[in-house]
């Protein structure tokens, strides 16, 4: 194996830049991985743009950034490799949250909450780069069905898999989705595998929106362009008109918009539980009127990550309970990864999801 590897590195704003650089060392608990697909992340984009800090010391770079990847073993460390846990050649899925389980978050079965987190592309190097580094215990092997561009999206859709769960679907409610990015779209199909009679999407683009279509999504409303086909300027009246004037029975928000999730509590009815997923900036306030939402026995959730359910993403994409390949409107190499983030951020040639293949 040669001794360095290209790598993106981030440093501050709008400055990344691809370097050669040695080879990661593999620690007795880390696993060293070629890196085949890694997925660009909405909060990519916020680090490249100077939106959200890092999770360095500094919140600076130099960072590798990117942490939805898949990709082969090529070194155990050894106690990895004494377990018998995995070998060299193994095609596996990284999930980059990865937890001390020694804290009392940990030992609460909070791992979301860990004191003591080490995240690949967000606090440590990541996945921007031809090798990356894993402890062995945020590891999975990936199932023979599933292809390299397939696993990079079991991160994200694990925390879908997370918010959905908080969301407790039963079979036959109507459920109401905002934000038909690659979260929302995830999240369509696998509420309908749950049981979910109808689900509404709710969007401001129509080129997501008719993608979901595609995914399940019963009905679809765009709020904000009047010329659009599926705009409604009273979202609340165009809901209570599909439900026979009962509203949603659930709502869930993978958008960062307080407007929608202001919406999501507006548009739900008796009982209904709305579940926050998509992370504010750190000024937002939400607005709850307090008295309907009481009378009306409405539940307010909000979701972190993705604790205790990687299992069941990796099953319910390698039974093809969600489809998320075709999700991916462009992969790039190694070398256009800062050209690809700009491009997802000014929304060229309406993208969905991208992957940087190295």
């Amino acid at each position: 194996m040669a001794e360095t590897m290209k790598a993106q590195v981030f440093y501050e704003a709008e400055k990344m830049e691809m370097e050669t650089r040695p080879i990661p060392r593999v620690s007795d608990i880390d696993v060293l991985v070629r890196v085949k697909n890694c997925g660009v992340c909405g909060s990519d984009v916020s680090y490249y743009y100077g939106l959200s800090p890092v999770g360095t010391a500094t919140g600076k770079g130099p960072i590798v950034l990117g942490h939805e990847f898949t990709g082969e073993v090529v070194e155990v460390g050894s106690i990895a490799k004494g377990m018998g846990l995995f070998k060299v050649g193994d095609r596996v899925v990284v999930n980059p949250v990865q937890h001390c389980n020694a804290c009392y978050a940990c030992a609460s079965g909070h791992t979301n909450l860990c004191s003591n987190l080490y995240v690949p592309g967000v606090s440590a190097d990541g996945a921007f780069a031809e090798y990356a580094l894993s402890r062995y215990t945020g590891l999975f092997k990936l199932p023979d069905s599933v292809s390299y561009a397939s696993g990079a999206f079991i991160e994200p859709f694990a925390c879908a898999v997370y918010g959905v769960k908080k969301l407790a679907v039963e079979p036959g409610q109507f459920v109401a989705v905002f934000g038909p990015g690659p979260i929302g779209l995830m999240m369509v199909q696998y509420i309908k595998s749950l049981g979910a009679g109808k689900v509404a999407l709710i969007g401001t683009r129509d080129y997501r929106l008719e993608a979901g279509r595609q995914w399940g999504a019963d009905y679809l409303f765009n709020t904000a362009d009047p010329r659009s086909p599926y705009y409604a300027k009273d979202l609340k009246a165009a809901i209570a008109d599909v439900t026979h004037g009962l509203l949603a029975d659930r709502a869930i928000v993978p958008t960062s918009s307080n407007a929608a999730f202001e919406q999501a509590i507006d548009v739900t009815g008796n009982a209904a539980i709305i579940v926050h997923f998509g992370l504010p900036d750190g000024g937002d306030v939400i607005h709850v009127p307090a008295l309907s939402t009481h009378t009306m026995d409405k539940e307010i959730r909000f979701s972190w990550l993705a604790p205790g359910v990687w299992p069941t993403a990796i099953h319910a994409i390698s039974e093809g309970l969600v489809d998320v390949e075709k999700l991916v409107t462009n992969c790039v190499p190694l070398e256009e990864a800062s050209t690809a983030i700009q491009a997802l951020r000014a929304r060229q040639n309406d993208p969905l999801k991208v992957q940087v293949v190295p």
